[in-house]
């Protein structure tokens, strides 16, 4: 919930790309960093990632942007489990959608046919006529 309440990914990924020096006037104590996209801009957690930080096996370059969109989505992957079965259920739900309003319209036609075909014929029964106009 931390992702979606705070902007996602982009959040996340701004935060780890994001440190800077402090500008001057703001006070940073020993173990804090300034990063501006955090709020209140003093930070505990130091930097954490750095160009050729790590060997990726198929050979992208280990940019510190690479790693902080690496570790973003992921964090997104494992904050949302459930994210793949829900896009497979809307899938296929909208793939039935055509097929049960045809059913639907159909059905209305078939029923409704009988009704509006029929003529009504209105009887007055004796003793019960309506009052003549004088």
């Amino acid at each position: 919930m931390a992702l979606a309440r705070h902007g996602g990914d982009d959040y996340v990924f701004s935060l780890l790309t994001g440190y800077l020096e402090a500008p001057a006037g703001v006070k940073v104590d020993d173990g804090k960093a300034y990063n501006p996209y955090f709020p209140g801009g003093i930070i505990s957690m130091p930097q954490q990632l750095f160009d050729e930080g790590i060997e990726y096996k198929d050979g992208t370059p280990a940019t510190m942007s690479q790693q902080a969109k690496d570790v973003s989505a992921f964090m997104h992957w494992a904050a949302e489990p459930f994210h793949d079965t829900r896009k497979k259920w809307a899938l296929k739900i909208a793939a039935l959608i055509p097929f049960v309003a045809v059913v639907l319209i159909y059905g209305k036609r078939h029923i409704w046919s009988f009704t509006k075909s029929q003529k009504f014929l209105f009887k007055t029964v004796k003793g019960r006529e309506p009052p003549k106009a004088q």
